[in-house]
């Protein structure tokens, strides 16, 4: 299969699979979705929502932040892992949010990685999933699939984003990128991956 039917082929058995995929990390608006996804680096998706529980009952707004302080929030974020980081990358977040966009989580990408904390994939998760804006975030399980699946042999997420764009169509990639992440944590794990048990791969390995 060519890199064109494969890519048919990827989206009809997502769609299948997760018809109605919606992002796992738990928010509110804007602001704690960029809390919460800066919560998730490194971190599980699970224990990510246990903490933003906690933490949004007490602290959901740029000015919540600034008032609560990095060492009450290290407190609330240490089951995140790199706690220390997180808390002042999100206070600092927080307080260029509240000086430099009237407390509005900024909409384009270059405010967005101008951010302390906010890499491109974080920026692309908000600019995707608040803004509607076309963006595609490669996590290590949209790299591993797309390695796995030949679709771009690269261990650079900016080459992978790029290639899956061009195989893509643009009004898929809200969906896609959530369906992937998905279809990776359940049927094409990193360790202890069955080939027989991943209908992707599966196929694939009977077109070879």
């Amino acid at each position: 299969m060519n890199h064109s039917e494969k890519s048919k082929f990827i989206l009809s058995k997502l769609n299948e699979l997760f018809p109605n995929p919606q992002i796992e990390l738990n928010f509110s608006d804007t602001f704690t979705c960029l809390v919460a996804v800066m919560l998730s680096a490194q971190c599980t998706d699970v224990v990510v929502n246990t903490v933003t529980h906690k933490l949004f009952n007490i602290a959901k707004t740029p000015q919540n932040i600034i008032d609560l302080g990095e060492d009450r929030l290290k407190s609330i974020i240490l089951p995140c892992g790199f706690f220390n980081v997180k808390s002042k990358h999100i206070v600092d977040t927080a307080r260029i949010i509240l000086e430099k966009h009237g407390g509005q989580v900024p909409s384009t990408f270059a405010e967005l990685e101008a951010l302390p904390g906010v890499g491109h994939k974080t920026a692309s998760v908000i600019m995707g999933q608040c803004f509607n804006t076309p963006a595609f975030p490669v996590d290590t399980h949209i790299a591993r699939l797309a390695n796995r699946w030949d679709l771009e042999k690269s261990r650079n997420v900016r080459k992978i984003e790029d290639s899956l764009k061009k195989l893509f169509p643009v009004d898929a990639w809200k969906s896609l990128h959530v369906q992937l992440i998905l279809y990776g944590r359940k049927f094409c794990p990193a360790k202890k991956h069955v080939v027989e048990n991943c209908p992707i791969c599966l196929k694939f390995s009977e077109n070879i």
